[in-house]
């Protein structure tokens, strides 16, 4: 997609090849794929976006992980998206676009960002 200006922007659901270094302590480094969880308007106007790393393996063990088979969002391995490590990123350090995740992973995605966030009970309550 492209914002007024003509510039392409990332969408929800897309994986990246993106630059995490310099990190501090127990934060997922180096460059690696991962998901852009922020919504298509906030993608459009901003220079930053809100990605979730993704890391090789093969099952998920805890909920606030989704596991993705190849060549679902063109990971070339069987992976794991890890929610509790999201955060936000200048645009500038998305390297290359790799695809795109299907609705069911990311309604799984939804489900872990909830559970990661404390916000499941909230939304149940509702």
């Amino acid at each position: 997609m492209t914002n007024p200006s003509g510039k392409r922007f990332p969408r929800r659901g897309s994986v990246f090849l993106v630059n995490l270094n310099p990190t501090l302590g127990s934060e997922i480094r180096k460059t690696r794929p991962a998901v852009i969880l922020q919504n298509d308007i906030g993608n459009q106007y901003s220079s930053t976006t809100i990605v979730a790393p993704i890391t090789s393996g093969e099952e998920a063990i805890f909920p606030v992980e989704v596991a993705v088979q190849p060549p679902e969002g063109g990971l070339a391995n069987p992976s794991l998206i890890l929610l509790s490590q999201i955060r936000t990123i200048d645009k500038r350090r998305l390297v290359k676009k790799l695809g795109e995740l299907s609705a069911d992973t990311m309604a799984r995605v939804d489900r872990a960002a909830l559970i990661s966030l404390g916000l499941a009970d909230e939304v149940r309550k509702q």
